[in-house]
């Protein structure tokens, strides 16, 4: 597979990214700058971590209106797979290619720390080789992680199985203290209605070597490249 990275000022785990496509996978994987128009030839293209534009105004706010994104949101409307890691996450909210909204923390501070996530679909290309109700252990590293969309919302993507990770305890519980953010449902990753669009705020590509303490990351490469 050829994958694009997409790189904006402040963007700080693309090169993460690259190391873990490149190097781990050993996949064809290309750096794109935020002011180029088009995707043309990529399989999936990845926004990853970071502070986009220093996330002033709002996290993703300003790099969702870069040409890039503009190409992006055509990539994805054509069924192209795109996923978003963190920032990335923040920036597909902010361009409406997945529902709901990345708000502050509830405690109003920067997390950064393991946490535990239960797999609640594994029917689209991000997730496939992850059994239905695994547990991770991946780290997450945010100030605006809590996922909120709208009660009446919320229930379509129930209903559309757009929930992919909710925040559990080691044992797979959904319980509110395993919520570091206090994401509505212990939300941590969504994907679109055609399941070709994935966001999350943990980082699997900081979780894709024993050397880092979980590989359980490369789970979700795997399934992208099987």
């Amino acid at each position: 597979m050829k994958f694009a990275i997409c790189v904006f000022p402040g963007s700080n785990c693309d090169y993460d990214v690259y190391y873990v496509i490149k190097d781990i996978l050993g996949q064809e994987a290309q750096f794109v700058e935020y002011t180029q128009k088009k995707l043309e030839g990529f399989d999936c293209v990845i926004l990853p971590g970071g502070f986009s534009f220093g996330d002033y105004l709002r996290a993703g706010a300003l790099a969702s209106k870069t040409p890039i994104a503009k190409a992006v949101q055509d990539f994805a409307q054509k069924g192209g797979l795109v996923l978003g890691i963190c920032n990335g996450f923040q920036i597909l909210t902010e361009l409406h290619l997945l529902p709901g909204a990345l708000l502050k923390n509830e405690n109003l501070r920067f997390v950064c720390k393991d946490v535990y996530l239960r797999v609640e679909n594994n029917r689209i290309a991000f997730t496939r080789k992850i059994e239905e109700g695994e547990v991770l252990n991946i780290p997450i590293a945010h100030g605006e992680g809590r996922y909120y969309v709208p009660e009446d919302i919320l229930q379509q993507m129930e209903r559309n199985q757009q929930i992919v990770l909710r925040y559990c305890d080691k044992e797979g519980n959904v319980i509110p203290s395993s919520n570091p953010n206090g994401s509505v449902g212990n939300i941590a990753g969504v994907c679109n209605k055609e399941g070709n669009v994935f966001g999350l705020m943990p980082h699997p590509e900081r979780a894709s070597e024993d050397l880092l303490g979980s590989h359980d990351g490369l789970l979700f490469w795997y399934s992208l490249i099987s």
